[in-house]
């Protein structure tokens, strides 16, 4: 039942910034987990960044360490993802995912998004 909605894709030069965001309908329980993945032509979907709803705990790939940052806005069901140093790399499809028994880095959750395109250019 639970559906996400991912916005904020777009073309943007190496070396900019974007921000994803995936607004989710309804409540969002506290064991609830969120996830970022994403797909690059050629390539097999890989994990970007996770965070546990309730306590905040956040989870990166090693790829975008110190360049993504993921949160939550509790008031508006949304699950952000910055992202600052765009390399040409990251450009892929991203997904918005929710797990309901914590976030993972892996492939198990248990609704996605319908995805949103990011094209870093040179």
């Amino acid at each position: 039942q639970v559906q996400l909605v991912e916005s904020g894709g777009g073309l943007v030069q190496a070396g900019g910034s974007l921000r994803l965001s995936c607004a989710v309908s309804g409540r969002i329980f506290n064991s609830y987990g969120m996830g970022w993945f994403r797909q690059a032509p050629g390539k097999e979907r890989e994990f970007v960044a996770a965070i546990n709803w309730s306590s905040g705990t956040t989870y990166y790939a090693d790829s975008v360490k110190g360049r993504f940052t993921i949160s939550r806005e509790n008031a508006k069901n949304t699950v952000y993802l910055q992202m600052s140093s765009l390399k040409l790399e990251d450009t892929a499809v991203y997904y918005c995912a929710a797990r309901r028994f914590g976030a993972s880095m892996k492939y198990e959750y248990d609704y996605w998004g319908q995805g949103t395109q990011v094209t870093v250019s040179s």
